[in-house]
């Protein structure tokens, strides 16, 4: 990816987390009088894994927690809800004013949340919400208008041919049906799903998917991948098989798949930054807890990525050095 487009990213991040350092300084100076949170505030952050999302969504929510002047401790479930919990007995014990939950599991989710209004401490969730009673607030990705912007890339694209379009899901749940589901129902009636599998949201997996797809199907023109990991190896195989044609949609908006979409093995992406999802847990913790304006459920910002546009695609991930 040419330098100079990457550098104006990472600068705008930076004066993006200086405004809100100001932000956050304005936060605190105009605090009500009545405020429990006036003063200096300690976050929690437990994050669920060790992916590139959860990485770079740790990153983001030091950053930002940083630039607001709020102290933060910060704890990895591993995957696993028995250590969920635990970590949040921790945060509870550290008495932090709020904790940020990246959580492992819906089903974890109950007895985090449980644990945690027993002892009075507000959670904020990312990815996924609750019963707004239930939590301070949320960061959630639209998982179905994400789809739909992919579909809508088909439907130009096909510009009304007849086109066969394959699906490579995740893991069979809310998330991968919502996604893929938003991508279904938003193609036009000239393009005919004639293949949806699931790739489990594993690289290796979504390879073999791919090769026997494009087998099963040697006229497919189009192939939507629930995520860029997976559409990496999808796009080897397909182009083992002799599959070259097939145009790959898919969603995160990493650097990986951007330098992908300028040399042409995909076509298209849907940006959704896990720097985006962590700052806006941050800041809008900090005001919910402030009792200042801020969306309750916030969403994260997502966008339509092509090669056209690659340069001025958000960061999925802050720089190393903030």
């Amino acid at each position: 990816m040419p330098l100079p487009a990457r550098t104006r990213r990472a600068t705008h991040l930076l004066l993006l987390g200086a405004g809100l350092a100001l932000s956050g300084c304005g936060l605190n100076a105009g605090a009500d009088a009545g405020s429990a949170h006036d003063g200096p505030l300690t976050l929690g952050f437990v994050n669920g894994g060790g992916s590139q999302f959860h990485t770079c969504l740790q990153k983001s929510v030091e950053i930002t927690a940083k630039n607001n002047f709020a102290e933060l401790v910060t704890a990895n479930s591993d995957q696993d809800a028995t250590t969920e919990l635990s970590n949040i007995e921790d945060m509870i014990a550290r008495e932090v004013d709020a904790i940020i939950l990246q959580t492992v599991s819906t089903d974890a989710l109950k007895s985090d949340l449980a644990k945690a209004k027993s002892a009075g401490i507000p959670v904020f969730l990312t990815s996924v919400s609750a019963d707004p009673s239930d939590i301070l607030g949320a960061v959630v990705v639209d998982l179905e208008a994400v789809g739909e912007l992919d579909a809508r890339w088909v439907a130009d694209d096909a510009a009304g041919r007849d086109v066969q379009v394959g699906v490579i899901a995740g893991a069979p749940g809310a998330a991968s049906d919502l996604l893929v589901g938003g991508f279904t129902e938003a193609l036009p009636v000239n393009a005919e799903v004639v293949a949806n599998q699931p790739g489990m949201f594993d690289a290796a997996k979504a390879g073999q998917v791919a090769a026997t797809m494009a087998e099963a199907h040697p006229d497919l023109d189009y192939a939507f991948v629930a995520n860029e990991q997976m559409a990496f190896v999808a796009r080897k195989s397909f182009d083992a098989a002799g599959a070259d044609k097939v145009k790959i949609v898919t969603v995160n908006g990493t650097d990986e798949a951007l330098a992908a979409l300028k040399d042409g093995r995909f076509s298209a992406t849907v940006s959704n930054s896990a720097g985006n999802t962590g700052e806006l847990a941050v800041r809008n913790a900090i005001a919910l807890l402030r009792d200042r304006k801020a969306e309750k459920i916030a969403k994260t910002p997502i966008r339509l990525v092509t090669r056209a546009n690659a340069d001025t695609a958000p960061l999925y991930c802050p720089s190393a050095d903030g």
